[in-house]
């Protein structure tokens, strides 16, 4: 899922005290030659508030059964994203779909400015400072995958002066 990443570090559930956030259950119907056929797809966000997060998808006839799937799906998927101080390193854009999603980092006591899918994947990562702009899809899913890009392909400034092989002085002052 995150092979087009190059600085995605996967991450093992063991020991990590993750939190599951529910963004949105969906009642979905297969049409049969017998009739319809009711099932719902949940989609679940689960970190640990300190930069580990994942994504899971879950789908059964039961409600709490596609919930428990989700949540185990997710906590496959676990990825450490780079935070600076209760914030983002940096401005990013990620998109999925029709769904776009624009994050800047904020000073200290702006809090979570963001809606929706967008609010509870930096919630469950920690950011606890941030701006954010979703346009275009509204489907969870999508805003959630979108998110997940932007916060992909953020780098710390370490990670940054070591790509160009300088210091951490001269990545800040040019």
């Amino acid at each position: 899922m995150y092979q087009d990443y190059k600085n995605v570090e996967l991450v093992k559930p063991a020991g990590l005290d993750l939190k599951d956030r529910l963004v949105g259950v969906q009642r979905v119907t297969k049409v049969t030659k017998g009739g319809r056929a009711f099932g719902f797809s949940a989609i679940v966000i689960v970190g640990d508030e300190n930069g580990v997060v994942g994504q899971g998808l879950g789908k059964s006839k039961e409600v709490s059964e596609a919930i428990a799937k989700a949540v185990e799906d997710a906590k496959k998927n676990l990825v450490r994203i780079p935070l600076d101080r209760g914030t983002i390193p940096h401005e990013q854009k990620g998109k999925y779909g029709g769904a776009r999603v624009f994050l800047k980092p904020a000073s200290e006591g702006t809090g979570v400015i963001a809606g929706g899918a967008v609010r509870a994947v930096l919630e469950a990562v920690g950011v606890h400072n941030v701006l954010s702009k979703s346009q275009g899809s509204s489907n969870p899913h999508n805003v959630v995958k979108a998110t997940f890009d932007a916060l992909l392909q953020l780098r710390s400034p370490q990670t940054i002066a070591k790509q160009r092989g300088v210091s951490l002085d001269k990545v800040f002052n040019g």
